[in-house]
């Protein structure tokens, strides 16, 4: 399901605004810190009750956390430093925004845990694949990607039809969806890696 797999067809629509980022001096770590600090804002506004502007600062998440690597490999100063810096900012983007959404009230925190310890073992295997020396993987059903569409997909909802199903509303059942497929993702790198370790 991973939408990742579609990054390279969006090119045409990324360009113009890496261009606009280019000419008013804006750089790749600009662009990384700026999606950090959205991410703690939208952490903030879920767990203050503010769904509806979680759901922007999530939204602008995603657009920084999509130019900055097309804006460092236009620039041709793509490295080992932004990368590392980029991933590093993803998973705190990632532990703010889901505590924020479980802290603020949409679902209990062994849930809240569920759903965290699932995105970032996803998310760890997927690197790990590269240490180990298989090659970095983001394959499986659930990516970052998806993650933040659907959060953007469930808080919208949550504004524009609230209520609970069960005692959760859509975001709660979204948290519950993070651990079961976070986890299944997980599991489903690991079978990758462990696989093209025993071939080597």
């Amino acid at each position: 399901m991973t939408l990742d797999q579609f990054r390279p067809h969006v090119q045409g629509i990324v360009q113009p605004v890496v261009d606009l980022a280019r000419k008013i001096g804006i750089t790749p770590n600009g662009l990384s810190l700026a999606s950090f600090l959205v991410s703690i804002l939208a952490g903030i506004a879920f767990y203050a009750g503010g769904v509806a502007l979680g759901v922007v600062m999530v939204a602008f998440n995603a657009v920084f956390d999509a130019l900055d690597g097309a804006l460092a490999r236009d620039m041709g100063i793509a490295g080992l430093r932004g990368d590392f810096l980029d991933h590093v900012i993803d998973r705190y983007a990632d532990i703010f925004i889901i505590t924020g959404i479980f802290a603020g009230g949409a679902a209990s925190w062994p849930i809240g845990v569920f759903a965290l310890t699932g995105v970032l073992m996803s998310s760890y295997l997927g690197t790990q694949a590269q240490a180990v020396g298989v090659g970095r993987f983001y394959g499986g059903l659930l990516g970052r990607a998806d993650r933040l569409v659907l959060i953007i997909i469930a808080g919208t909802l949550t504004v524009l039809i609230p209520g609970e199903i069960y005692g959760l509303n859509y975001l709660g059942w979204l948290l519950v969806i993070f651990g079961i497929l976070g986890h299944y993702t997980a599991f489903q790198r690991f079978v990758h890696v462990w696989q093209r370790i025993e071939k080597e």
